[in-house]
């Protein structure tokens, strides 16, 4: 049976609860422009997967406390700022079903907006004086920034190895999750061991959960997402990186032409997709996701055994089982 979000929250259901009635109430500002943005992003509501991570984490690592609760607020400040300065950058109009900020009010908000909300992050932090906590999700935004500028480095080139591909997603995506986990250990009191561990367990989530969007956007099933979409941005993800390594000289040179000149045309694209599944790339690709899962879960052993941990197993298992 695939895990349920619902019973994944039941450990943390009632602080899950406060939380997102503090992060609500955070979210308001006197300035009308500006609380007219923050509330249309509170409306937008997510699954709330990384503060998830920071609660169970605290809870398997000791006791979630204040700093737990502001720890999440963090996080989420700071994958809300992300998400609105990436419409941004990839020039999309949607977001979960919604309109983009860029969309609605224009890119010159939107990059205020996504500062501001950075910068409440900075404040919430040095206010109560979690200098740990602000460290470590210091460390993310550079790691993101980092990864971002690597991707459109070499999508310009095309030239994207599997080597650089893990270390864009390391630092894109894997980053946020991982600081995710280290932020809930540290917020519990745990030893800066435990939080290093953490830290690596939630890396590994990380990459085992972009491998998981990158199959989503060749995959066959109905995901709710316009498949090839990675392709129209010219991004080179793992089931591509392989079956480009793995097919004939004029294949790839036909594929790459595909992907340089002809990228917004569906038929072409469909053509990619088709190479792709031929090839093995999805195979592939699927085994190092759940290569990199088991060896979080691995990460695991050792913690006592109780539903918070049951339930962090468990939202590892929903984000790589996950359609969509």
């Amino acid at each position: 049976m695939k895990p349920n979000l619902d019973e994944i929250r039941k450990p943390i259901e009632g602080e899950l609860k406060i939380f997102e009635e503090k992060f609500r109430a955070s979210m308001k500002t006197k300035t009308a422009l500006l609380d007219a943005v923050m509330q249309y992003i509170v409306k937008q509501k997510g699954k709330k997967v990384r503060p998830m991570f920071v609660f169970l984490s605290a809870s398997i690592c000791g006791e979630i406390t204040d700093a737990t609760y502001r720890g999440a607020a963090l996080i989420e400040l700071l994958h809300t700022a992300t998400l609105v300065h990436d419409d941004v950058v990839d020039d999309s109009d949607e977001r979960r079903g919604f309109f983009s900020i860029n969309a609605l009010w224009k890119n010159k908000i939107a990059v205020l907006v996504g500062d501001y909300l950075l910068s409440k992050g900075l404040l919430l932090a040095v206010g109560n004086k979690d200098f740990r906590l602000l460290e470590i999700v210091s460390d993310a935004v550079k790691e993101m920034s980092e990864g971002e500028l690597l991707q459109i480095e070499k999508t310009r080139k095309l030239n994207i190895t599997e080597e650089i591909y893990f270390e864009i997603i390391r630092q894109k995506t894997a980053s946020l999750i991982s600081s995710a986990c280290a932020v809930g250990a540290s917020s519990s009191n745990a030893s800066e061991e435990i939080v290093s561990k953490m830290k690596l367990f939630g890396e590994k989530v990380g990459i085992a959960f972009q491998i998981k969007d990158d199959l989503l956007d060749f995959g066959s099933d109905d995901t709710g997402k316009p498949h090839g979409v990675d392709l129209k941005e010219k991004k080179i993800t793992l089931p591509l990186i392989f079956s480009l390594n793995n097919s004939l000289p004029a294949d790839r040179k036909r594929i790459i032409n595909i992907i340089r000149n002809h990228n917004t045309d569906p038929k072409k694209v469909k053509e990619v997709i088709s190479f792709i599944h031929k090839n093995g790339g999805m195979k592939y690709a699927e085994e190092k996701m759940n290569l990199y899962r088991n060896e979080a879960m691995s990460l695991l052993n050792g913690f006592v055994e109780n539903q918070s941990l049951k339930s962090l197993k468990d939202l590892v298992y929903f984000t790589t089982e996950r359609t969509k």
